[in-house]
């Protein structure tokens, strides 16, 4: 898993479009009650049953043309206009290529936060579908009366999709949602921005292609690939070993991290888990991004079963990590 170590000062998105990280393709008083943005922009959900059941086949988001897409297009100003006065610039993670947040204030003056995320696992896709949006299955998962999550399904087994986290205090979030989930797809379906093209970028890898069955089948036995976001990809429950693209600072020596030699031209690192369990990361830097953030490539064994002292996880983690940086797209 990876975790947010360090914040520091997120990149804007008018900065990504200036460094050339971004290819465009195409493209009267404030009621202060409940709802305080105009109804008139709030889509009802469909309720077209063969698009909530039906298999996904639109083109549009299937993964590997989903991988490039940036996801702050769909909290900028423009979009978020919808509800209110956005409140500054979306602000991509540091840690992810396919988040980013945002926050605008409806009429009324109250907050309403949005963080994106694009090919994401979706929960309770079968239980909680709500028609469709543009096509594609809708789901709307209620945290709290201030909290929703509206999705927009892209795939089935896995369920992944573009998903829409608002909170939105004293407000209404599923309407707010479905608002700019309708734009989203939209967007999706009329050349949507993208990153710039790289050569050798991790961002248009497939995790769940870079390692063979009989591969990390020495490791954990009869293990199938299962895609968990667009950049990661795990075979395995108990046991497992798990695939993971994302930028971050350079990889450095320290914290338990101890040098490997996987066979990359930068230098990788593994690490084996503190608190007594069998589990072992391993990763690299496999080429630059923007400013001083690299892309990175993780490996990662676990199981759950055994004790580390029994199971040699970071000697697993190593050996497949040196199978997996040859099939790497070369920067």
């Amino acid at each position: 898993m990876v975790h947010e170590r360090r914040r520091g000062r997120f990149p804007k998105l008018s900065a990504l479009v200036a460094a050339g990280v971004l290819t465009v393709s195409a493209c009267g008083g404030p009621d202060l009650g409940k709802e305080n943005f105009a109804r008139t922009t709030v889509p009802a959900a469909s309720g077209d049953s063969s698009a909530s059941s039906g298999p996904i086949t639109d083109p549009a988001v299937a993964a590997a043309a989903l991988r490039p897409v940036l996801p702050c297009q769909f909290v900028d100003r423009a979009s978020l206009a919808a509800l209110g006065t956005p409140d500054g610039d979306p602000v991509p993670s540091t840690v992810r290529f396919d988040d980013c947040r945002a926050k605008v204030k409806d009429p009324g003056g109250k907050e309403i936060s949005v963080d994106v995320q694009l090919g994401g696992l979706v929960s309770f896709a079968s239980s909680k579908g709500n028609g469709q949006v543009g096509g594609l299955p809708q789901v709307e998962n209620t945290g709290s009366d201030d909290s929703c999550t509206l999705s927009a399904l892209t795939s089935r087994d896995p369920d992944l999709g573009l998903s829409l986290a608002i909170d939105y205090q004293g407000g209404d979030p599923c309407r707010a949602g479905r608002t700019l989930l309708a734009a989203a797809v939209q967007k999706l379906h009329s050349a949507p921005q993208k990153y710039a093209e790289a050569q050798g970028s991790l961002i248009d890898a497939d995790p769940c292609a870079v390692l063979s069955e009989d591969a990390v089948g020495t490791v954990v036995k009869g293990a199938k690939a299962h895609a968990v976001s667009l950049h990661s990809c795990t075979w395995g429950t108990g046991a497992s070993v798990t695939v993971l693209f994302y930028p971050a600072g350079p990889p450095l020596e320290g914290d338990g991290w101890l040098k490997a030699d996987v066979g990359t031209p930068n230098q990788a690192f593994r690490k084996l888990d503190p608190s007594g369990r069998s589990d072992c990361q391993v990763q690299w830097q496999h080429r630059p991004w923007l400013d001083d953030r690299v892309e990175v490539a993780q490996l990662r064994y676990t199981n759950y079963d055994a004790r580390p002292d029994q199971d040699d996880p970071c000697g697993k983690a190593v050996g497949l990590a040196r199978q997996l940086a040859p099939k790497l797209p070369r920067p």
